[in-house]
This record gives structure tokens, C-alpha cells and sequence, in this order.
């Protein structure tokens, strides 16, 4: 499991809070912070990985347990 400096819950909410939830923590994060996100709108690795490219941040990990998405963003 990678290591992480926030977490952000936002299962069981609905496109687009989801991705706006992640862009505003990550928006209050350090350079070289972990962000661990936890999903389970199903737009959600689409969403995601369309707003890292945006905001040029990276994706470290990903994937989905028991219908849960798991993404871990590195700060740029």
C-alpha cells in the first residue's frame, strides 16, 4: 500500500463532487503530498484521470476493491 499525507472520502457521492472534492484537496497540498481518494461513482478513474492531466498532477496507484476506487495522487 502506498503511503499517503491526506485522504479524501468521497464514496457513495455523485459525479461531479467527486472530482471537484479531489481538486480542492489536492489544491491545499504541498509539492510532493499524497493524496489517497476513495470513490465509488463509476465515472470516477475517467474523471480523475482526466483532472490530473489538467492540473498536471500524478497518479502513483490505482484500483478497485469491493467496488471502491483507490487513487493515490502525488502533488505536483
Amino acid at each position: 500500500m502506498v503511503e499517503y499525507n491526506e485522504e479524501l472520502d468521497v464514496r457513495n457521492e455523485k459525479c461531479p463532487l467527486p472530482v471537484k472534492k479531489t481538486k480542492n484537496a489536492l489544491k491545499s497540498m504541498s509539492t510532493g503530498e499524497v493524496l489517497h481518494v476513495m470513490a465509488t461513482d463509476p465515472s470516477s478513474g475517467q474523471d480523475i484521470e482526466i483532472l490530473l492531466k489538467m492540473l498536471n498532477d500524478r497518479l502513483i496507484e490505482s484500483c478497485f476493491d469491493n467496488g471502491v476506487f483507490h487513487f493515490f495522487i502525488e502533488k505536483s
